[in-house]
């Protein structure tokens, strides 16, 4: 069954804003070195902290999530009048994500879209987002390991999703889907981390990258 215009272009206008890298824009913006030349290379929040400027990493974990909330947000407060119910709002948060992870503005090499995923969840409910996100702070506290902390974040996702549905919010099939999905990719960009880890290798949070070097790290 194909999806109607309106949703089509919900998901495209969605994929563009989740193609703005801000961990790219806010280094350039503040006169930073590029997150790609550094660390991991990753252009996400956690390798920015490991410039030691704590401020450019908040920036860019609440811009990286606040583009993963708007377009849920805009869809589930506005959509109704065109038709878009909370299925087109999850695949607008789910476009969002991949518009992260495979940004046209930058070549499709973007981050592992931790943060934009925690602002989906935040835009497809409150309690679902503040969970997962209370399970990756907790992991993260104790083990130091952001990539384990988001592994665990994207399993547990799904379940509370699955367990709060009908209960603390709606259960709809297509927002699981879209959450699954998302776990799953999240899964997939931290391959890296996953050998790291097994291999005890892994960089734990806190450690600061040396300047135009990569080094192993989320």
């Amino acid at each position: 069954m194909s999806l109607p215009l309106s949703s089509i272009l919900v998901v495209v206008a969605a994929y563009l804003i989740g193609s703005l890298s801000f961990a790219v824009i806010v280094s350039r913006l503040m006169g930073m070195d590029d997150p790609r030349s550094y660390g991991s290379g990753n252009p996400g929040a956690t390798n920015v902290l490991r410039s030691g400027r704590k401020g450019a990493a908040l920036a860019t974990l609440l811009l990286d999530a606040a583009k993963g909330w708007l377009p849920v947000f805009l869809v589930r407060r506005f959509g109704a009048a065109y038709g878009l119910d909370e299925n087109v709002a999850a695949l607008a948060g789910l476009a969002a994500f991949l518009g992260h992870l495979y940004p046209v503005f930058f070549g499709f090499k973007g981050g592992k879209g931790v943060a934009t995923a925690a602002g989906v969840l935040l835009g497809i409910d409150w309690m679902l987002g503040l969970a997962t996100g209370l399970t990756w702070i907790i992991i993260a506290f104790f083990f130091r390991y952001s990539s384990l902390a988001a592994l665990v974040a994207a399993f547990f996702a799904p379940a509370y999703y699955l367990l709060g549905g009908g209960i603390a919010w709606p259960l709809y099939r297509g927002v699981l889907a879209a959450i699954v999905v998302m776990g799953l990719l999240l899964v997939w960009r931290h391959r890296e981390n996953i050998r790291r880890l097994l291999a005890g290798t892994e960089s734990r949070l806190g450690a600061k990258a040396k300047a135009k070097a990569k080094t192993p790290s989320s």
